[in-house]
């Protein structure tokens, strides 16, 4: 079966899955009711506290906007994150610290954690039990940035940021299961910054203009733009960098959900390439490592390397002694605003910060 197949296949399953999608759809607008309506309550702080999040089920570029706001707060501000911690071993508020695995708190978490060592990096299910946690243990916090919040309702943030993806726009987007929405269109009125992200470089003004209308956005949002830029190489143990480029052959690893702009990335500056995926969050095991080496050892090549994102370098870090010797290799990625408009954005942030 080709590609085209497969994908008329998958379309026409998604659309029988459609009535399903309007009773998901119905229990999410009756929740959004109860909390517009105060049945449900919401919980807001005298404390700027700044939401990342968005309607669909991953792969936005969450994590990319929140250390984008962590590098342009933390010199500025005692800035922390709170996260939920997804597929961590344990429950509740924790706080990292130098003994902190990702296995306690998850891996998003553990690469703040480990890429910002001055920042209150937090966990915690319950975001309305955990940001006063946070105020207690770390008192001179400033600024708490809620990593994948917006969904979450029983926190009133002062400032919401959405993103929603260019290829996969929240208003071209369907309900789970038929789509990939787990909030309901109407819920971007939340909002007060709009992100498209992972938006190809040479994006042009008129299609930008198009696509801000079907959004529609009210008149107090803010619509940016941005794209995602990949950085030299750096080894897993070492941090060397890499010399990568046109002569490699790749053995690319990901467990994240959505790979296809880093496969893409590889694909096009290397000589060749094989990929192991994995579920997103997954948790490495001594049968994956086996499989890793055995995949690498298959490539002929003399210039050859494994490549991996930040996230599964903060799971493949266990395997430290099995993996030293190998050339692995650890990709990270950026966000940058398009039409020069970023500094547009910091204002607004530290703005909101500063007249708190």
């Amino acid at each position: 079966m080709n590609f085209k197949n497969k994908y008329i296949l998958l379309k026409s399953f998604r659309y029988l899955l459609f009535p399903f999608s309007l009773i998901y759809g119905g229990v999410v607008m009756l929740r959004n009711f109860c909390f517009d309506k105060k049945i449900f309550k919401s919980a807001s702080f005298n404390f700027p506290i700044i939401c990342v999040g968005n309607l669909a089920t991953g792969g936005t570029g969450k994590t990319p906007m929140t250390e984008y706001l962590i590098e342009l707060l933390q010199n500025k501000y005692a800035t922390a994150t709170l996260s939920r911690g997804y597929k961590r071993k344990t429950k509740g508020y924790a706080l990292a610290n130098d003994l902190t695995t990702a296995l306690e708190i998850g891996d998003e978490p553990m690469q703040f954690h480990q890429k910002y060592p001055n920042v209150a990096v937090a966990v915690g299910e319950e975001r309305i039990e955990a940001i006063p946690q946070i105020l207690h243990d770390k008192p001179n916090t400033e600024v708490i940035i809620l990593d994948d919040g917006f969904q979450h309702r029983t926190v009133k943030a002062g400032l919401n940021i959405l993103l929603t993806d260019y290829k996969n726009l929240y208003s071209r987007d369907l309900m789970l299961p038929a789509g990939d929405l787990r909030d309901v269109k109407a819920s971007r009125k939340r909002a007060d910054i709009i992100v498209v992200s992972k938006c190809k470089s040479e994006l042009s003004i008129n299609e930008k203009i198009t696509i801000e209308k079907e959004l529609k956005l009210l008149p107090t949002q803010k619509i940016f733009f941005t794209e995602i830029l990949y950085s030299e190489p750096y080894h897993l143990f070492t941090n060397a960098k890499s010399n990568f480029g046109n002569a490699n052959d790749v053995l690319l690893i990901t467990g994240i959900a959505n790979p296809k702009p880093l496969k893409q990335f590889v694909e096009e500056h290397v000589n060749s390439y094989d990929m192991l995926r994995y579920a997103d969050h997954h948790i490495f095991t001594s049968t994956d490592l086996k499989d890793i080496k055995k995949s690498f050892d298959k490539i002929k090549s003399a210039n050859k390397l494994i490549i991996t994102t930040e996230k599964d370098a903060v799971r493949l870090k266990k395997f430290e002694k099995e993996l030293i010797e190998y050339p692995i290799f650890v990709m990270p990625i950026k966000q940058h605003f398009l039409f020069e408009e970023g500094d547009i954005f910091n204002k607004q942030i530290l703005n909101f910060i500063n007249n708190f």
